[in-house]
């Protein structure tokens, strides 16, 4: 299995630290974002290049631009220019979420959105990253309706999804695209008190034996189904953003998962 690790682990650390924990935990691959901490708004796009360089790791995405789905106001201007800092510091993709807040956004508006944002990162070199968010108040909760809509904007050569486990759970979907998923985001939840339609970000904890979202059985069906790309750390609960030692916590739940996958 290849690691990731999403910035929201340890969003106190710097770039530099952070870059330096992955390579420590044997992963050459990064997630930056613009939100928690938004790195794009403290740190040049020559600068993250050069700390990547350094530090010997490849910056898979910028995480993300949202919501993209809904294609007015200053979303193009916003677009562009985080397409451009993501050329320009060297990642390799572009996140890209949809409104969650309740309003529904049809499907003609996720099209419109996915044909004009296309002609953006092809110009720059980039994938765009789609990823359905499960929760309840989400305008695009499943995967199967991103991949439609891909289709019908004809994305195929630009698009790929995100896989993300809680977002899948959340969703209720049973259906994988491994053939059309360009990364995975993993966490867990372990609480047994929340019910799956009140759980949220906060909840999101590292993967180990308690974990209620089947992360091991996904992962293990994306595995035997052809995926070969990276599984990204992405725990947003505070409790793992404040242990003491995240290096040892993480390297627990790698451990966990990749011996848990073996035998499953």
């Amino acid at each position: 299995m290849k690691f990731a690790i999403n910035h929201i682990a340890v969003p106190e650390l710097s770039v530099d630290d952070f870059f330096a924990l992955a390579r420590r935990l044997c992963c050459d691959k990064v997630e930056v974002r613009n939100d928690m901490p938004d790195v794009i708004s403290t740190a040049t796009p020559d600068d993250l290049r050069a700390a990547a360089d350094v530090a010997g790791v490849e910056i898979l995405s910028i995480n993300a631009l949202y919501p993209f789905n809904v294609w007015s106001g200053d979303l193009p201007e916003r677009a562009v220019g985080m397409a451009d800092y993501a050329k320009a510091c060297g990642a390799k993709a572009l996140v890209m979420c949809p409104l969650n807040d309740g309003t529904p956004v049809g499907t003609d508006s996720l099209v419109t959105a996915l044909k004009e944002m296309a002609p953006i990162l092809e110009e720059r070199g980039l994938t765009g990253l789609v990823e359905p968010l499960g929760f309840p108040v989400s305008s695009l909760r499943r995967k199967a309706e991103a991949v439609k809509a891909i289709e019908a904007a004809g994305g195929e050569g630009v698009y790929k999804l995100v896989h993300d486990t809680f977002h899948h759970h959340l969703a209720g979907e049973t259906e994988l695209f491994p053939d059309w998923t360009g990364l995975v985001h993993i966490s867990g939840v372990a609480d047994p008190d929340v019910a799956v339609d009140q759980m949220l970000d906060d909840h999101r904890v590292l993967v180990d034996v308690q974990d209620r979202l089947a992360n091991v059985p996904q992962i293990k069906m994306l595995l035997d189904r052809g995926y070969t790309g990276p599984f990204s750390f992405e725990p947003f609960a505070r409790e793992v953003q404040e242990l003491p030692n995240p290096q040892a916590a993480l390297k627990e739940s790698m451990d966990y998962i990749a011996r848990a996958v073996s035998v499953a």
